[in-house]
């Protein structure tokens, strides 16, 4: 009798230690100060379209400014938060996520360089990005880092480069320098201010093949009637960014600049990438595979 009693105790512990395992897993960013989203943001924000805006860009690279085209998708859409993807099913249980796929394409000499972010931000709390996508493709090879927010940040990471080749492990939750460019369209006056502790963008450190960690830096932001600009300042990377976006919503980002050193050896030197807006168009772009849509490109000025 008591073994049986024992083993029936046995059981219910497993059973509550098993429930405490999966809510922590599932429930990593509960208790978040939850987001009140206004009409206007509503309105704009849930009209079944993207908004797409095309930059000229000059894009710093092996110790010279290259030209080329960049381009910012954000959209919002369901988002699954235990499998982090996007459902197939729209009415399956989720959170709304808006989403930013940053898009950045030049020329070095005689090869193209196409970078691409993606940033899944929350929009019913206050918390980190659930998951960041970067790649770097290029003629001499492919490197993909993934970041995905759960109890802690893992990171995994493939690259053609010997000492940056497959790679899993995990991070302190810090700040996400690829998460700014979405808290600026949802919640700007809530942008960290000050010293922080924040982790650079993947794409940069991809580029500098720098170790992906957080760095401290200064934070601050100038803000007129019409613009406001947020920057973020590295001093052991030799690196600020930059952001200048409308003060008023829905806070649509104008341009950007971003200076670091690019070269190398003692030839290396302090140099400014920047991007100026070119249009914006709003647009439900994934219903716009027809021949006939190759039009929007040209109004985009891609």
């Amino acid at each position: 009798m008591k073994f049986t009693k024992y083993i029936f105790v046995s059981f219910v512990t497993l059973i509550v230690i098993s429930f405490i395992i999966y809510w922590k897993f599932t429930n990593y960013e509960e208790g978040r100060i939850h987001y009140t989203t206004s009409e206007e943001f509503n309105n704009y924000w849930y009209s079944g379209e993207a908004e797409i805006t095309s930059y000229q860009l000059l894009q710093a690279r092996y110790g010279e400014l290259r030209q080329g085209k960049a381009t910012l998708i954000y959209v919002t859409e369901p988002f699954l938060k235990e499998k982090q993807v996007k459902p197939n099913n729209p009415n399956k249980r989720g959170i709304t996520v808006l989403k930013l796929n940053t898009s950045k394409n030049f020329v070095t000499g005689i090869y193209p360089y196409h970078i691409m972010n993606s940033t899944f931000y929350p929009l019913s709390y206050q918390g980190h990005a659930i998951k960041i996508a970067t790649s770097v493709t290029e003629w001499c090879g492919q490197a993909y880092t993934q970041l995905n927010n759960r109890n802690l940040f893992e990171i995994t990471s493939h690259s053609y480069f010997e000492n940056e080749a497959d790679a899993t492990y995990t991070l302190p939750k810090n700040i996400l320098e690829d998460e700014i460019w979405t808290q600026i369209r949802v919640a700007p006056d809530k942008l960290p201010i000050g010293e922080q502790q924040i982790i650079p963008s993947l794409a940069y450190l991809r580029l500098k093949h720098i170790e992906t960690k957080a760095f401290t830096a200064m934070c601050k932001v100038e803000k007129n009637k019409k613009s406001t600009t947020y920057s973020i300042h590295y001093p052991d990377l030799e690196r600020t960014l930059a952001i200048t976006f409308q003060s008023a919503f829905p806070y649509a980002i104008e341009e950007w600049e971003e200076s670091y050193k690019s070269g190398f050896g003692k030839e290396a030197k302090i140099i400014t990438s920047s991007a100026k807006k070119i249009k914006t168009i709003r647009t439900a772009y994934w219903e716009k595979n027809a021949t006939s849509d190759v039009s929007l490109r040209d109004t985009l000025g891609l």
